[in-house]
């Protein structure tokens, strides 16, 4: 079937719902016209795109995977859209989508921890020199060490306390929010971060080091 030449009603002032517009894509796709359902299932991918790949980048942190993740999260979200309830929230729903896609690629990939390093040969940094009151390079390269250790505990966690972890901390959901996402009650939600975050202390614990080297220039004195 062509596109549909019926114009769209509108459904509310102002831009629809995103729960909204998934109900008229179900609708388009009802009926058979898929190019049209399409064509409007674009706009849920605009506002989705970046709250999507920021998600995938707190699990993958690998530029391909995080594309290649966001993309199939997409392309599940509309073949299984027919099935979306319209009570629920699209954006819970398709989140969804997108940590059980990371789950599963970061399965596919365990026990394969990729590091990258620069090997450009750019010579030996200056220590001596920066601006005053700017971070040493020392302290600049012992931040980044401190948010590699961050992730890389995050990474140990088990799959649900990581899924807690991610979707909690680094992406601001509530309580409930999650326990819909993850299909578990809000209490196990609770319990799930309270374990994540005393394990993570744990972890850390072991390189304050880092903490307290990081606000010392060259020669032993402070920033």
């Amino acid at each position: 079937m062509g596109v549909s030449t019926q114009p769209r009603t509108p459904l509310a002032k102002g831009a629809p719902t995103d729960s909204h517009l998934a109900a008229e894509v179900k609708g388009l796709l009802a009926r058979g016209d898929r190019i049209a359902a399409c064509q409007l299932f674009e706009e849920l991918m605009a506002r989705h795109q970046h709250r999507a790949t920021r998600i995938a980048f707190h699990y993958l942190r690998d530029p391909a995977d995080v594309d290649e993740a966001v993309q199939d999260s997409f392309l599940k979200a509309f073949l299984h859209l027919p099935s979306f309830r319209d009570e629920l929230r699209f954006e819970l729903w398709f989140t969804k989508i997108v940590v059980n896609g990371c789950l599963d690629r970061l399965k596919a990939r365990k026990r394969r921890t990729r590091w990258f390093v620069a090997s450009e040969d750019k010579g030996q940094p200056e220590l001596a020199g920066y601006p005053a009151g700017a971070p040493s390079p020392e302290a600049t390269l012992l931040a980044g060490e401190r948010n590699l250790r961050l992730h890389a505990a995050v990474d140990e966690l088990p799959e649900r306390q990581r899924a807690v972890v991610v979707l909690s901390q680094f992406r601001g959901h509530s309580a409930r929010e999650v326990s819909k996402v993850l299909g578990i009650s809000e209490a196990t939600v609770r319990v799930h971060l309270f374990r994540a975050v005393r394990s993570l202390r744990k972890q850390l614990s072991r390189h304050t080091w880092l903490s307290r080297a990081a606000g010392r220039r060259p020669g032993g004195g402070k920033a």
